[in-house]
């Protein structure tokens, strides 16, 4: 981008930034009624616990599927492939686990919507990133910029609909945070969040580096952050402490990630992941 398009980006956030102001008024908040929609979704809507038990024997049974289809195109194309055994059992532990923390759970008031919600979304970046030309762009222009743009991909379109997904993913997240707190206030989205999102994805394993990474490294790196969060908060740790420890774990997974990467290259794998990407992205 040019000096222009940096100057009117700019100018729209702070023209976005005093229409919040003059929305949230003087007081700097607005309380959401807690018989709205939002407010009762985020705070006292769970999952029936049948309808949990029957989403989670399916999720295991789309991952068994997935698994054989998967192994029944590599044999079509005469390519190495696990056996059928090792599918089947890790769709069997796969279950026993998921019907094992739903059963848990369900002792209590059960599975939260908003957890269901956002493993759906999960899912869905998960797909879209895996089985769609736009996801196979992403990567491959994360791989190598240079390289895309020599497989005819518009490197540009390409920055541009990803901003775009980040900033409507944004946009629900903050709807979320509202209805959980039943307000919100110019101090929403605050604090740790920006940190918390980047931590989660790295310390899911997604590079920095771009190219390397999925979904489920978000839903992976959260549940790491918030199990160290929700550990140490029950252990009466300062938050000073805290933002210490994250930092560290956060640190740890930057120089893991920069190691595997720098190995990667010595061994030539790097070279040829770029050139997968190469390869999958549309031409």
């Amino acid at each position: 981008f040019d000096v222009h398009t940096f100057v009117i980006t700019l100018a729209g956030l702070l023209a976005l930034l005093g229409f919040q102001l003059w929305v949230l008024s003087t007081n700097g908040s607005i309380n959401i009624p807690f018989d709205t929609w939002i407010v009762r979704f985020m705070q006292q809507m769970f999952v029936p616990k049948v309808a949990s038990y029957i989403v989670v024997a399916l999720i295991a049974v789309v991952f068994l599927v997935s698994r054989l289809a998967r192994r029944a195109r590599r044999l079509a194309h005469h390519l190495p492939t696990r056996a059928r055994s090792a599918d089947v059992t890790a769709a069997v532990t796969l279950l026993v686990a998921l019907e094992a923390g739903c059963w848990y759970l369900n002792r209590d008031r059960g599975i939260s919507a908003p957890f269901a919600f956002f493993v759906a979304l999960v899912f869905i970046a998960h797909v879209v990133l895996t089985r769609t030309d736009w996801g196979r762009a992403v990567f491959a222009v994360g791989g190598s910029v240079e390289a895309a743009r020599r497989a005819g991909i518009n490197v540009k379109r390409i920055f541009v609909s990803t901003i775009v997904v980040c900033a409507v993913l944004a946009a629900v997240g903050g709807l979320l945070d509202a209805g959980r707190l039943a307000a919100a206030t110019t101090s929403s989205g605050t604090a740790d969040v920006n940190l918390d999102a980047i931590a989660a994805a790295v310390i899911g394993g997604t590079s920095l580096f771009g190219g390397r990474g999925s979904a489920y490294s978000a839903l992976l790196g959260i549940i790491v952050i918030q199990s160290i969060a929700s550990g140490l908060t029950l252990i009466n740790v300062s938050a000073s402490v805290r933002f210490m420890i994250t930092g560290g774990v956060l640190l740890i997974a930057v120089v893991v990630d920069a190691v595997t990467r720098k190995t990667r290259a010595i061994h030539g794998r790097a070279r040829s992941e770029e050139h997968t990407s190469e390869l999958q992205s549309p031409c």
